[in-house]
């Protein structure tokens, strides 16, 4: 395992946890796949590292794409409103589209990214999303298909998940100490 980083707390996922549970959901998706070639659309820029594993766990003929999103809110909790900032060069119309997403909390900009590409008449639309976040008391707006493993309602960061732009790069996926986020 990757030495821990001086400003994570514990490692919640380690690399193993991580492989493991990509391993699963490329199978799972493989089989609910067989014989369609799906678009598979990774969420910018959390998503990438996922998404990247991901495709390479999955064993039907597939397609990749790109969007990204930013959410207006308080820069901690988004309030669903969208704006994209990236969107797709692929048409869907016809296809069966996957969104891949890193975690889950609120699901509201989840909500509209799909309900946006609804409205161009993909065959369907399912998300894969590589966490959820278990909030006390909260569900989110959005049930995914696929869902890689549950989390504590702490800040994680690695594998693809940051704060501040850093900490992406790192193998496994851990609690970042409240010092380093001034909570």
């Amino acid at each position: 395992m990757a030495e821990q980083h001086p400003d994570i707390e514990s490692v919640l996922l380690s690399e193993d946890d991580i492989r493991t549970i990509v391993s699963r959901m490329g199978a799972e998706i493989t089989k609910d796949y067989e014989g369609k070639n799906p678009l598979l659309v990774a969420v910018l820029r959390g998503a990438v590292v996922f998404t990247a594993d991901l495709i390479r766990a999955i064993e039907c003929p597939l397609s990749v794409d790109f969007m990204a999103v930013s959410s207006y809110g308080d820069g901690v909790k988004s309030s669903g409103v969208v704006r994209i900032v990236k969107d797709l060069d692929t048409k869907i119309e016809g296809r069966d589209v996957l969104i891949v997403e890193d975690i889950l909390d609120s699901g509201l900009t989840l909500s509209y990214l799909i309900r946006m590409l609804q409205s161009r008449n993909p065959a369907s639309v399912r998300v894969a999303t590589f966490a959820v976040k278990d909030i006390e008391g909260k569900k989110p707006a959005v049930a995914p298909t696929y869902v890689g493993t549950h989390v504590p309602d702490s800040f994680i960061v690695g594998y693809g998940l940051d704060f501040a732009e850093r900490y992406r790069n790192l193998p496994y996926i851990g609690v970042l100490k409240p010092e380093v986020y001034g909570d």
